[in-house]
């Protein structure tokens, strides 16, 4: 029996048309159950999945991972389109290429942009006039509700800077978070449940609003004290087990000798 899909099966190269004939293939009558049970709904966990694991190539510096993984993404995008209702694979790619046409006018057409701050700046206007945005407020609104906390935080106070509502350096924002800590342990020591939650939330807006002021991305820079944390936890529980002793019976005290042992090495 002749397989349909054989020329598709004998192929070395392929292309952009070639991934939408293989959704159209997983999609049809006969193709894919899983993947005809999809819905936008059901698919917004792997696009979230697939843009971090980008992110973990690109942090790896490992090419062929990230040329993989943005397949992964690329894959997300076209199966949205294919099972959209209302618009095609061909709209999204109109949208795109309209809006980054006429969000470069430095580019496309005669604003001047020298700088990439300047650049940045012109595409926030041209955004806030494709929006109708009637102030900088509604800029700050439109900041997505279900982003990470730390980078939501940080994309807002970014569109209040180009209002002007900023800093000039990140010496005052410093000065801001011991203020905020002092209120955090006044809070601590009220016993008021609210008050801790508020005051907590006031210090890490403060220290994203640092971070951004120092060309530190929170969200990346948490992300790698994170795995710092992972690291030297793995190596505090072998050398504790290396000098034949047991975690589960230790007091925190003696934990922290073995914690600070292993800092003293990753210094040398």
């Amino acid at each position: 029996m002749d397989n349909k899909y054989e020329d598709m099966l004998n192929k070395e190269n392929y292309d952009f048309n070639d991934l939408l004939s293989v959704m159209d293939a997983l999609l049809a009558p006969g193709g894919c159950a899983w993947d005809r049970a999809q819905t936008h709904e059901s698919l917004k966990r792997y696009m979230i999945e697939e843009a971090y694991e980008t992110l973990e190539a690109i942090d790896a510096g490992d090419k062929d991972m990230l040329c993989e993984e943005l397949g992964d993404v690329l894959l997300q995008v076209v199966f949205h389109a294919r099972i959209a209702a209302g618009f095609s694979m061909g709209d999204v790619l109109n949208r795109v290429c309209k809006k980054m046409i006429t969000r470069h006018p430095h580019v496309f057409g005669a604003v001047s942009a020298n700088t990439a701050d300047e650049a940045l700046m012109s595409w926030e206007n041209m955004k806030r006039l494709e929006k109708g945005l009637d102030g900088h407020a509604s800029s700050l609104k439109r900041v997505p509700a279900n982003l990470p906390a730390l980078m939501r935080a940080y994309k807002v106070q970014q569109k209040a800077r180009d209002a002007g509502f900023d800093w000039d350096d990140a010496g005052p924002v410093l000065d801001k978070l011991d203020e905020e800590m002092s209120e955090l342990r006044r809070a601590a020591g009220s016993g008021d449940a609210a008050a801790v939650e508020g005051e907590m939330g006031d210090l890490l807006f403060a220290a994203v609003n640092a971070s951004r002021l120092m060309n530190v991305h929170p969200e990346l820079a948490l992300s790698a004290s994170t795995e710092k944390f992972i690291r030297r936890f793995e190596s505090m529980e072998r050398m504790i087990a290396e000098n034949g002793l047991s975690m589960a019976d230790m007091e925190l005290s003696e934990m922290d000798v073995y914690w600070e042992k292993v800092k003293a090495e990753e210094r040398k």
